[in-house]
């Protein structure tokens, strides 16, 4: 149920400092008029009020938190951390259900309020990650939004009756159709962009394609991608995800696809990576794109990092930029917050009022303060209701 507040002593978005009534779940006012009329009052003591972060890329079918420590010797490429996670998920015994909830009590503690999530589909773990995250989205529905990704990790046409599958999967309400390196995985870019556009068209749903292909073929694959959003009327509805070919080198082909991606209305997710390619951040928002970010696999069979801090990515995102003005900074931190709400679709998102009451309280100075220094989170707050304090969710994770 929604709930209302009062703060007092809070700085939205680092103004000065002032006092916002929350009532029925959402920001009723900001400054003068917000009074105290039969609801708690909140003392923020001057504390940076920054909307909920949007984790807009992650896959909490699969984290291994909270689980023995495995050793990771998995091979270099793609395709062996591909082959090793599905060998690993019934070795391992990894829940769906309890391993998504452990990630996203983790979540709510670091300020997350929503969260897109990318969920395996494929032929040998059948639907097994979408119902068990639908599980912890209907459990923990109260204190974060999860918006599920259909995801064919281990390719859609190699792997026959993928793609039946992923239509149960939209039919039993996952919101978005995955797609994944349509030349490196199915090594056939037509018909796996003919199968994923298909099945968005045929259930009203927009696409989130994982692109790792780097340099001229992902180049190749970006240019396509941006024909058939054109031609169908998917402008606002497609994500590229990674997209490392934005990073390679050369700056005319680079500007060619910015240019591109921005007439057909692309967004962009960059995990602000430290070992691959990297979109230029600054250079796609300049051109209109909108960029989101997310901490993609957390501890997990692929990688040992990760604790599901949104707002550390938005620092990672900052430094593989090299962004280092206060301006560049809060730019980094809209990334992790009004750019995955975009992507996402989030309606009455942010702190004016009429939105949602979704927001997170930190001690900082300024927005550039709390990117670069990722202070313990106050409060966070979802629908009005207080979900976090001092870094912890007030549930417990299995």
């Amino acid at each position: 149920m929604p709930a209302s507040m009062l703060l007092t002593n809070v700085r939205p978005a680092g103004g000065p400092t002032t006092t916002v009534l929350v009532r029925d779940g959402r920001i009723a006012v900001v400054g003068k008029g917000a009074k105290a009329d039969s609801v708690d009052v909140v003392d923020a003591g001057g504390a940076l009020m920054l909307p909920g972060l949007v984790e807009a890329h992650t896959h909490l079918d699969k984290t291994l938190y909270g689980m023995a420590w495995y050793r990771n010797e998995v091979g270099p490429r793609l395709i062996d951390k591909i082959d090793n996670e599905r060998a690993m998920k019934k070795k391992l015994g990894i829940d769906p259900a309890r391993q998504s909830a452990r990630q996203v009590v983790l979540s709510v503690g670091h300020g997350t309020t929503h969260i897109r999530t990318h969920v395996d589909v494929d032929t040998e773990v059948g639907l097994a990650g979408i119902e068990g995250v639908m599980r912890t989205r209907e459990r923990y529905r109260n204190i974060i939004d999860i918006e599920i990704v259909a995801f064919p990790q281990s390719g859609l046409l190699v792997r026959p009756g993928t793609v039946e599958l992923m239509e149960e999967a939209l039919k039993m309400g996952a919101e978005v159709v995955g797609g994944l390196d349509p030349s490196g995985i199915d090594r056939d870019p037509k018909g796996h962009l003919d199968a994923i556009f298909g099945l968005a068209e045929r259930h009203g749903r927009p696409l989130d394609i994982h692109l790792h292909e780097a340099g001229e073929l992902g180049a190749f694959a970006v240019e396509l991608t941006i024909e058939r959003t054109k031609v169908l009327g998917m402008q606002g509805r497609v994500t590229l995800s990674h997209a490392f070919c934005l990073g390679m080198p050369d700056p005319v082909a680079v500007g060619a696809l910015i240019d591109g991606l921005a007439e057909a209305g692309i967004h962009v997710m960059t995990t602000g990576p430290a070992s691959r390619p990297a979109p230029p951040v600054k250079r796609l928002v300049e051109a209109g794109i909108t960029v989101c970010s997310g901490n993609d696999g957390i501890r997990d069979t692929w990688g040992p990092y990760g604790n599901g801090d949104m707002l550390e990515r938005a620092m990672f995102v900052g430094l593989r930029n090299n962004l280092r003005r206060d301006d560049e900074l809060e730019l980094a931190l809209d990334v992790c917050t009004h750019g995955g709400a975009r992507v996402m679709a989030l309606a009455d998102y942010g702190l004016e009022p009429g939105c949602r009451a979704d927001f997170v309280l930190v001690d900082a100075e300024t927005v550039a303060e709390a990117v670069a220094g990722r202070p313990p989170r106050k409060l966070v707050v979802k629908n009005g209701r207080i979900v976090a304090r001092d870094g912890r969710a007030i549930v417990e994770a299995p």
